[in-house]
């Protein structure tokens, strides 16, 4: 990872520390443009979701901002944080908005980086 990965695992971390409530907002998400803008979204708990990295991405675009280079997740884990793989439907959203974009990711041998694309075998291209 280069420092620019650590520094957006970082914020997310930091925006989850500030937003963290037990059962409703568990995740974090940061997003890099190639502005050099950070953006950070959280989770939203409903019967539907959304999970962070679609709250991060609509931060991003509704300033504009639609360059997404990499983006990462993390949830608290005990007196720590980690980083999470996208979920399906995530990895769906990245495709659609950001299929180059560097997504980091836990691996076996700790954190691994992939374009989006690569993420999701067979991904619906409705924008195609």
């Amino acid at each position: 990872l280069t420092a620019e990965d650590r520094d957006l695992i970082q914020v997310a971390e930091d925006t989850l520390r500030r937003t963290y409530q037990p059962g409703r907002h568990t995740v974090s998400a940061a997003l890099r443009t190639a502005s050099g803008r950070i953006y950070a979204g959280i989770n939203l708990e409903t019967t539907h979701g959304p999970c962070a990295e679609p709250v991060a991405i609509g931060a991003a675009l509704t300033n504009d901002d639609r360059a997404i280079e990499a983006i990462v997740a993390v949830r608290r884990r005990g007196n720590g944080y980690e980083v999470l793989p996208p979920c399906g439907t995530c990895r769906q959203i990245l495709i659609d908005y950001a299929p180059d974009a560097i997504v980091i990711h836990p691996s076996g041998r700790g954190l691994a980086k992939a374009r989006a694309k690569d993420l999701l075998p067979g991904p619906y291209l409705s924008f195609d």
